[in-house]
């Protein structure tokens, strides 16, 4: 019994030293601001059942806090996987896009063979009436000289050889005439039948091409409303959980202050701190998606990062890097950008249209890489079939100016201009600029694609 008193006094000296010498320390440090400040007094000193209830119900909270720190993080992963596949989905409706407009290309060209077909068959058509009067002449003709041409009398009425062999040569080249005649009337009907089923296969050919684009579009517009849905639902779930930690965090912050005093809160404080430079990374990458809950009051970059001149066009390396670096700073818009430089967004029906995208002028991440190589080749808006327009090389061996791509099974969904020193150029999502960052290797294709060299 006297060693447990013994004991409690012992704890309860030291903690008086310790409120003693850690106001001290802090009055050394808030004095260093000014004269004025007085120091805080300690808390009241607690019992040994305080301390010991205070110290469960602290390590309890930090217990859920931990359960939730784990929850968020795997909510954050899951938000990442839906905005990789928000950008795939995005990136595959570009490719209906353009395969859509191809197929109305070839159902324009389709349509053109029709008609001229149906003007060779007119002309056939006449060219077989004309053959048929001209046949028709040679019956009345032969029938008009009765006896004299078209009759076996036309050789007994013969008054010499000579005569008779004219009348022979002359009935001969009659027959000749008539059966030329007959011959080309039939080629040229079997000419109109050839080129009416030609036009006609043809039209069905393209009309069956235009349908076909036409539905992998509307799939992929809802392949793509989906995927946005889905991301805006987990956006949702990862507010509700940032929101349920920070209640949980001020929770244990009160239980940690009751437990610590003062000394608890300056090390709440450092742990806060350590704990917001551990995140810091995770935080960089979320704040696109964070803005989204920000309407945007203005689509134009800042002066201070508004982009340069453009550069001129060139087959070289330096000229591609050249003119993608004059566009730092121009606003991110979904479908915009084209050889002649930035150009205004279309609609997507989600991420997009929620950051109006299609009132801005400037790039997505295949639209900068069109206007960076428009001195090279022309490329189409779809960073897929960017991917395979050049030669493709180990990521180990690629250099300045070639392209990287992210992707996976399911397809190519971003694109990138490598700068060297592990250095790029990219316009990365709605909400962003065009910029130099790092490169991320997570999710990357395995090779660069190289279109000088």
């Amino acid at each position: 019994m006297s060693s447990s008193l013994d004991d409690q006094r012992e704890r309860r000296g030291g903690v008086r030293r310790w409120l003693t010498v850690g106001a001290f320390g802090l009055a050394v440090l808030l004095g260093t601001a000014g004269t004025g400040l007085a120091v805080p007094p300690p808390p009241p000193n607690p019992s040994d059942s305080d301390l010991d209830s205070s110290k469960a119900a602290a390590n309890s909270k930090a217990g859920e806090v931990g359960k939730l720190t784990n929850q968020l993080a795997q909510a954050d992963q899951r938000l990442a996987q839906l905005q990789d596949d928000v950008e795939l989905k995005m990136e595959q409706a570009n490719k209906a896009l353009v395969d859509m407009q191809s197929a109305q290309d070839d159902a324009s060209q389709a349509q053109q063979a029709a008609k001229d077909a149906r003007s060779e068959s007119d002309a056939a058509a006449g060219a077989i009436e004309r053959l048929r009067a001209d046949v028709d002449k040679f019956v009345a003709g032969s029938y008009q000289q009765g006896s004299t041409i078209g009759s076996v009398s036309a050789f007994v009425g013969s008054s010499s050889p000579q005569d008779l062999l004219a009348r022979a040569q002359l009935l001969n080249a009659v027959g000749g005439n008539q059966l030329n005649a007959l011959d080309a009337m039939k080629r040229a009907q079997t000419d109109k039948a050839n080129k009416d089923a030609a036009a006609r296969q043809a039209l069905d050919v393209s009309q069956q091409k235009q349908a076909v684009a036409e539905r992998a579009k509307v799939s992929a517009d809802g392949a793509r409303g989906e995927a946005q849905q889905a991301q805006n639902t987990q956006a949702v779930q990862n507010t509700q959980l940032e929101a349920d930690k920070t209640s949980v965090e001020q929770q244990l912050y009160a239980a940690q202050s009751k437990v610590n005093g003062l000394q608890g809160q300056r090390q709440r404080y450092r742990d806060w701190v350590a704990q917001k430079q551990r995140e810091e990374e995770e935080q960089a990458r979320q704040a696109a998606l964070a803005a989204a809950a920000r309407p945007a009051r203005n689509n134009a970059p800042p002066a201070s990062s508004r982009p340069g001149p453009s550069a001129p066009a060139g087959a070289s390396v330096e000229a591609v890097v050249a003119r993608a670096l004059s566009k730092l700073g121009l606003p991110y818009a979904w479908g915009g950008g084209n050889g002649s430089g930035p150009s205004r967004g279309i609609r997507d029906g989600g991420v997009a249209d929620r950051y109006g995208d299609y009132n801005k002028i400037g790039f997505d991440c295949s639209g900068l890489m069109i206007y960076a190589f428009a001195g090279v080749r022309s490329l189409s808006h779809y960073s897929g079939y960017q991917y395979s327009s050049g030669r493709q090389v180990p990521l180990s061996q690629m250099r300045r100016g070639d392209m990287l791509f992210w992707g996976g099974s399911g397809g190519i969904h971003h694109v990138a201009l490598y700068l060297g020193g592990g250095q790029m150029v990219e316009a990365p999502q709605s909400g962003s600029t065009v910029r130099v960052s790092s490169v991320r290797y997570g999710g990357i294709m395995p090779y660069a694609t190289r279109l000088i060299g």
